[in-house]
């Protein structure tokens, strides 16, 4: 009996909510509703309170709209933009043509392109390759730019990783 009292008064409160936002479904009062982290409420959240958490959701809809004087819009949450939003700007090559503007770059001396043209090493081959020009006796100061690149990648990882761990 519980039950169905608590799905009559919520049925109630959400028809009255309806008419003050002057909306024609349930999903209208979304927008009205404010979340913890941002934005307003999904309508999948609605419908999973509305059978789950059917007593908070009713305090939720009384304090937002029913007793809010005007019922304002919740301004919606910030998201990251999606595919095709991509700067139009920005070229994609294959590989084989990345490879001839390395080799074309290298051809003409350009150390700053050939930097920007290489592919990115893993610090495990940055060292290898640098304890094998130690030791034949030939310095590199690419190869030495390139173990400093990906010893500050790899520091920038783990205080990163440090930092979420500690978050959570």
């Amino acid at each position: 009996m519980e039950g169905i009292k608590n799905l009559r008064e919520i049925e109630e409160v959400i028809t009255k909510a309806i008419k003050k936002v002057n909306g024609t479904k349930e999903n209208d009062l979304c927008k009205y509703l404010p979340m913890e982290s941002g934005g307003y409420m999904h309508h999948f959240t609605l419908k999973k309170m509305k059978t789950k958490q059917p007593l908070e959701l009713c305090s939720i809809i009384e304090k937002f709209i029913i007793n809010s004087t005007k019922p304002g819009s919740v301004p919606p949450k910030q998201r990251a933009p999606r595919g095709s939003r991509k700067r139009k700007d920005q070229y994609t090559f294959s590989r084989l043509q990345l490879e001839r503007m390395l080799s074309i770059a290298k051809m003409a001396g350009d150390k700053e392109m050939v930097a920007v043209l290489s592919p990115k090493r893993s610090l495990a081959t940055c060292k290898r390759e640098l304890i094998l020009s130690v030791r034949q006796s030939r310095v590199e100061q690419e190869l030495w730019n390139a173990y400093v690149e990906a010893i500050h990648a790899q520091t920038a990882i783990a205080s990163f990783a440090a930092e979420t761990s500690a978050l959570r």
